[in-house]
Protein backbone atom coordinates (compact mmCIF):
# COMPACT_ATOMS: atom_id res chain seq x y z
CA UNK A 1 0.00 0.00 0.00
CA UNK A 2 1.07 3.45 -1.12
CA UNK A 3 1.86 5.95 2.20
CA UNK A 4 -0.71 8.94 3.28
CA UNK A 5 0.19 11.85 1.13
CA UNK A 6 1.12 14.70 3.79
CA UNK A 7 -1.45 17.25 3.99
CA UNK A 8 -0.34 21.12 3.62
CA UNK A 9 -2.50 23.53 4.25
CA UNK A 10 -0.11 26.51 4.69
CA UNK A 11 0.92 28.61 1.57
CA UNK A 12 4.16 28.98 2.95
CA UNK A 13 5.27 25.83 4.21
CA UNK A 14 4.28 24.21 0.49
CA UNK A 15 6.07 26.78 -1.06
CA UNK A 16 9.22 25.91 0.84
CA UNK A 17 8.81 21.95 0.51
CA UNK A 18 8.50 23.09 -3.38
CA UNK A 19 11.63 25.16 -3.53
CA UNK A 20 13.19 21.45 -1.57
CA UNK A 21 12.17 19.18 -3.90
CA UNK A 22 13.23 21.77 -6.45
CA UNK A 23 16.68 22.41 -4.80
CA UNK A 24 17.63 18.93 -5.07
CA UNK A 25 16.89 18.78 -9.15
CA UNK A 26 13.37 17.11 -8.37
CA UNK A 27 10.72 17.24 -11.18
CA UNK A 28 6.95 18.67 -9.62
CA UNK A 29 3.66 17.82 -11.48
CA UNK A 30 0.41 19.46 -9.95
CA UNK A 31 -3.02 18.40 -10.06
CA UNK A 32 -5.74 21.21 -9.71
CA UNK A 33 -8.71 19.84 -8.20
CA UNK A 34 -12.07 21.31 -6.47
CA UNK A 35 -11.76 17.57 -4.40
CA UNK A 36 -14.56 15.07 -4.12
CA UNK A 37 -12.25 12.90 -6.38
CA UNK A 38 -13.08 10.23 -8.56
CA UNK A 39 -11.65 8.13 -11.20
CA UNK A 40 -11.02 10.85 -13.73
CA UNK A 41 -9.23 12.91 -11.18
CA UNK A 42 -6.98 9.73 -10.22
CA UNK A 43 -5.82 9.61 -14.04
CA UNK A 44 -4.48 12.73 -13.33
CA UNK A 45 -2.19 11.58 -10.71
CA UNK A 46 -0.97 8.57 -12.22
CA UNK A 47 0.01 10.54 -15.25
CA UNK A 48 1.33 13.39 -13.26
CA UNK A 49 3.77 10.27 -11.69
CA UNK A 50 4.40 9.39 -14.88
CA UNK A 51 5.89 13.13 -15.46
CA UNK A 52 7.59 14.29 -12.41
CA UNK A 53 9.17 12.24 -9.31
CA UNK A 54 6.82 14.34 -7.41
CA UNK A 55 2.57 14.67 -7.80
CA UNK A 56 1.13 17.94 -5.47
CA UNK A 57 -2.65 17.11 -6.08
CA UNK A 58 -4.28 20.32 -4.93
CA UNK A 59 -8.00 20.01 -3.41
CA UNK A 60 -9.33 23.90 -2.97
CA UNK A 61 -13.23 24.27 -4.06
CA UNK A 62 -12.14 28.15 -5.36
CA UNK A 63 -15.41 30.54 -4.40
CA UNK A 64 -14.42 33.14 -7.23
CA UNK A 65 -15.27 31.10 -10.40
CA UNK A 66 -19.07 30.12 -8.82
CA UNK A 67 -21.56 32.38 -9.93
CA UNK A 68 -24.13 34.22 -7.25
CA UNK A 69 -26.50 31.41 -8.21
CA UNK A 70 -24.21 28.51 -8.63
CA UNK A 71 -23.26 25.77 -6.06
CA UNK A 72 -20.34 26.47 -4.15
CA UNK A 73 -22.35 25.87 -1.02
CA UNK A 74 -23.34 22.76 -1.81
CA UNK A 75 -20.33 21.46 -3.84
CA UNK A 76 -19.89 18.29 -2.83
CA UNK A 77 -16.49 17.70 -0.03
CA UNK A 78 -14.60 15.26 1.74
CA UNK A 79 -11.19 15.51 2.68
CA UNK A 80 -10.61 12.86 4.11
CA UNK A 81 -11.79 10.79 1.60
CA UNK A 82 -9.89 12.61 -1.10
CA UNK A 83 -6.52 11.80 0.83
CA UNK A 84 -7.04 8.80 0.68
CA UNK A 85 -7.49 8.50 -2.55
CA UNK A 86 -4.77 11.00 -3.79
CA UNK A 87 -2.55 9.00 -1.51
CA UNK A 88 -3.47 5.66 -3.52
CA UNK A 89 -3.06 7.16 -6.74
CA UNK A 90 0.17 8.05 -5.91
CA UNK A 91 -0.23 11.93 -4.57
CA UNK A 92 3.37 12.81 -2.27
CA UNK A 93 1.25 15.80 -1.29
CA UNK A 94 -2.12 17.10 -0.80
CA UNK A 95 -2.41 21.26 -0.69
CA UNK A 96 -5.84 21.68 0.54
CA UNK A 97 -5.72 25.55 1.76
CA UNK A 98 -8.80 27.32 3.34
CA UNK A 99 -10.27 29.91 1.16
CA UNK A 100 -9.21 33.07 3.95
CA UNK A 101 -5.16 31.51 3.03
CA UNK A 102 -5.95 32.09 -0.84
CA UNK A 103 -8.28 35.36 -0.22
CA UNK A 104 -6.99 37.05 2.58
CA UNK A 105 -8.97 39.94 3.43
CA UNK A 106 -7.92 43.04 1.03
CA UNK A 107 -7.45 40.69 -1.77
CA UNK A 108 -7.49 42.57 -4.50
CA UNK A 109 -5.92 41.20 -7.46
CA UNK A 110 -7.41 38.60 -10.61
CA UNK A 111 -6.25 37.85 -14.11
CA UNK A 112 -8.69 38.23 -17.11
CA UNK A 113 -7.67 36.16 -20.36
CA UNK A 114 -9.62 37.79 -22.55
CA UNK A 115 -11.70 37.01 -25.86
CA UNK A 116 -11.54 33.01 -25.38
CA UNK A 117 -13.69 33.82 -22.16
CA UNK A 118 -16.13 34.80 -24.45
CA UNK A 119 -17.93 32.00 -25.51
CA UNK A 120 -19.42 28.49 -24.60
CA UNK A 121 -18.53 28.63 -20.42
CA UNK A 122 -17.74 32.05 -20.37
CA UNK A 123 -20.91 33.38 -21.86
CA UNK A 124 -22.79 31.18 -19.86
CA UNK A 125 -20.99 32.01 -16.27
CA UNK A 126 -19.76 35.61 -16.70
CA UNK A 127 -16.60 35.78 -14.10
CA UNK A 128 -16.12 32.02 -13.90
CA UNK A 129 -12.44 32.36 -16.02
CA UNK A 130 -11.34 35.26 -14.21
CA UNK A 131 -11.56 33.12 -11.07
CA UNK A 132 -10.30 30.13 -12.76
CA UNK A 133 -7.34 31.64 -14.18
CA UNK A 134 -6.71 33.47 -10.98
CA UNK A 135 -6.83 30.45 -8.62
CA UNK A 136 -4.69 28.87 -11.47
CA UNK A 137 -2.27 31.23 -11.35
CA UNK A 138 -1.62 31.48 -7.85
CA UNK A 139 -1.61 27.40 -7.32
CA UNK A 140 1.08 27.51 -9.45
CA UNK A 141 3.09 30.13 -7.69
CA UNK A 142 2.66 28.13 -4.24
CA UNK A 143 3.30 24.37 -6.12
CA UNK A 144 6.25 25.60 -8.30
CA UNK A 145 5.55 23.01 -10.92
CA UNK A 146 7.33 21.72 -13.87
CA UNK A 147 3.82 20.49 -15.33
CA UNK A 148 0.10 21.07 -14.59
CA UNK A 149 -1.97 18.26 -16.06
CA UNK A 150 -5.54 19.09 -16.70
CA UNK A 151 -8.52 16.98 -17.87
CA UNK A 152 -9.95 17.69 -21.49
CA UNK A 153 -13.36 17.29 -20.20
CA UNK A 154 -13.16 21.09 -18.79
CA UNK A 155 -12.04 22.16 -22.68
CA UNK A 156 -12.14 25.63 -22.46
CA UNK A 157 -10.49 25.81 -19.31
CA UNK A 158 -7.17 23.79 -21.05
CA UNK A 159 -7.68 26.69 -23.36
CA UNK A 160 -7.46 29.37 -21.21
CA UNK A 161 -4.95 28.08 -19.00
CA UNK A 162 -3.03 27.66 -22.14
CA UNK A 163 -3.00 31.15 -23.21
CA UNK A 164 -2.57 32.32 -19.94
CA UNK A 165 0.73 30.60 -19.40
CA UNK A 166 1.84 31.54 -22.94
CA UNK A 167 0.96 35.24 -22.14
CA UNK A 168 2.88 35.16 -19.02
CA UNK A 169 5.76 33.84 -19.83
CA UNK A 170 4.60 30.99 -17.43
CA UNK A 171 7.48 28.38 -17.10
CA UNK A 172 4.88 25.32 -16.72
CA UNK A 173 4.25 22.59 -19.10
CA UNK A 174 0.61 22.04 -19.33
CA UNK A 175 -0.57 18.43 -20.48
CA UNK A 176 -4.13 17.37 -21.00
CA UNK A 177 -5.86 14.09 -19.85
CA UNK A 178 -8.07 12.59 -22.27
CA UNK A 179 -11.75 12.35 -20.73
CA UNK A 180 -12.49 9.79 -18.57
CA UNK A 181 -15.93 8.09 -18.89
CA UNK A 182 -18.33 5.57 -16.81
CA UNK A 183 -18.95 2.57 -19.03
CA UNK A 184 -22.07 4.27 -20.20
CA UNK A 185 -19.97 7.33 -21.39
CA UNK A 186 -21.11 9.81 -18.84
CA UNK A 187 -17.80 12.03 -18.67
CA UNK A 188 -17.03 11.96 -14.84
CA UNK A 189 -17.93 14.45 -12.72
CA UNK A 190 -18.14 15.51 -9.44
CA UNK A 191 -21.37 16.91 -9.53
CA UNK A 192 -22.54 13.20 -11.44
CA UNK A 193 -23.35 12.73 -7.41
CA UNK A 194 -26.13 15.59 -7.76
CA UNK A 195 -27.83 13.10 -10.03
CA UNK A 196 -31.09 11.64 -9.52
CA UNK A 197 -31.70 7.60 -10.58
CA UNK A 198 -33.65 8.96 -13.19
CA UNK A 199 -31.54 11.66 -14.44
CA UNK A 200 -28.44 9.64 -13.95
CA UNK A 201 -29.61 7.04 -16.17
CA UNK A 202 -30.57 10.04 -19.02
CA UNK A 203 -26.96 12.07 -18.57
CA UNK A 204 -25.48 9.54 -21.15
CA UNK A 205 -27.03 10.91 -24.09
CA UNK A 206 -25.08 13.98 -23.76
CA UNK A 207 -22.14 11.72 -24.87
CA UNK A 208 -24.64 10.05 -27.51
CA UNK A 209 -25.20 13.26 -29.04
CA UNK A 210 -21.38 13.96 -29.44
CA UNK A 211 -20.76 10.76 -30.89
CA UNK A 212 -23.74 11.66 -33.36
CA UNK A 213 -22.05 15.08 -33.92
CA UNK A 214 -18.67 13.01 -34.79
CA UNK A 215 -20.57 10.41 -37.25
CA UNK A 216 -22.62 13.03 -39.28
CA UNK A 217 -19.13 15.23 -40.05
CA UNK A 218 -17.08 12.11 -40.42
CA UNK A 219 -20.32 11.38 -42.88
CA UNK A 220 -19.79 14.71 -44.92
CA UNK A 221 -22.14 16.96 -43.15
CA UNK A 222 -20.31 20.61 -43.00
CA UNK A 223 -23.41 22.96 -41.53
CA UNK A 224 -22.60 23.16 -38.07
CA UNK A 225 -26.63 24.28 -37.53
CA UNK A 226 -27.84 21.22 -39.15
CA UNK A 227 -25.20 19.19 -36.69
CA UNK A 228 -26.29 21.09 -33.44
CA UNK A 229 -29.94 20.40 -34.60
CA UNK A 230 -29.64 17.01 -34.67
CA UNK A 231 -27.62 16.71 -31.50
CA UNK A 232 -30.24 18.74 -29.97
CA UNK A 233 -33.04 16.86 -30.80
CA UNK A 234 -31.23 13.91 -29.51
CA UNK A 235 -31.09 15.32 -26.42
CA UNK A 236 -34.82 16.59 -26.03
CA UNK A 237 -36.36 13.24 -27.53
CA UNK A 238 -34.30 10.83 -24.61
CA UNK A 239 -34.04 12.89 -21.56
CA UNK A 240 -35.40 15.76 -19.68
CA UNK A 241 -32.08 17.51 -19.76
CA UNK A 242 -32.72 21.11 -20.39
CA UNK A 243 -30.08 22.35 -23.01
CA UNK A 244 -27.64 25.69 -21.92
CA UNK A 245 -25.46 25.49 -25.30
CA UNK A 246 -24.49 23.44 -27.92
CA UNK A 247 -21.22 24.36 -29.84
CA UNK A 248 -19.31 23.89 -32.73
CA UNK A 249 -16.53 26.09 -32.78
CA UNK A 250 -12.82 26.33 -33.74
CA UNK A 251 -10.79 24.16 -31.11
CA UNK A 252 -7.90 26.89 -31.06
CA UNK A 253 -10.11 30.18 -31.14
CA UNK A 254 -13.16 28.92 -29.47
CA UNK A 255 -15.10 30.96 -32.25
CA UNK A 256 -18.34 29.40 -33.47
CA UNK A 257 -18.07 28.07 -36.93
CA UNK A 258 -20.80 28.00 -39.51
CA UNK A 259 -18.96 25.76 -42.26
CA UNK A 260 -17.47 22.85 -40.36
CA UNK A 261 -13.80 21.98 -41.12
CA UNK A 262 -10.49 21.88 -39.33
CA UNK A 263 -10.24 21.12 -35.90
CA UNK A 264 -13.31 21.32 -34.45
CA UNK A 265 -14.53 21.46 -30.21
CA UNK A 266 -18.41 20.35 -29.97
CA UNK A 267 -19.10 21.16 -26.24
CA UNK A 268 -22.47 21.70 -24.88
CA UNK A 269 -23.79 21.95 -21.05
CA UNK A 270 -27.36 20.57 -20.40
CA UNK A 271 -29.05 20.72 -16.68
CA UNK A 272 -30.84 17.76 -14.84
CA UNK A 273 -32.91 19.79 -12.49
CA UNK A 274 -30.07 22.27 -10.53
CA UNK A 275 -27.07 19.80 -12.06
CA UNK A 276 -25.25 21.19 -14.92
CA UNK A 277 -23.06 18.76 -16.77
CA UNK A 278 -21.07 19.27 -19.56
CA UNK A 279 -19.04 17.18 -22.35
CA UNK A 280 -17.10 17.96 -25.21
CA UNK A 281 -15.38 16.13 -28.10
CA UNK A 282 -12.80 17.36 -30.94
CA UNK A 283 -13.37 16.30 -34.33
CA UNK A 284 -11.11 16.72 -37.25
CA UNK A 285 -12.77 17.17 -40.46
Amino acid sequence: LSAMSVVITDVAEMQRVADQFRNRGKRIAVVPTMGYLHQGHLKLIELAKQHADVAITTVFVNPTQFGPSEDFSRYPRNLDQDVRLASEAGTGYVFAPSTQAIYPEGYRTYIEVEHLTNFLEGKSRPGHFRGVATIVAKLFNITKPHAAIFGQKDAQQVVVVRQMIRDLNVDIELIVSPIIREPDGLAMSSRNSYLSQEQRSQAPVLYKSLMLAETLLLGGERRAGEVTRQMGDLITTHSRGAIDYISIADAVTLEEVGDCKGDLLISLAVRFGNTRLIDNTIVRV
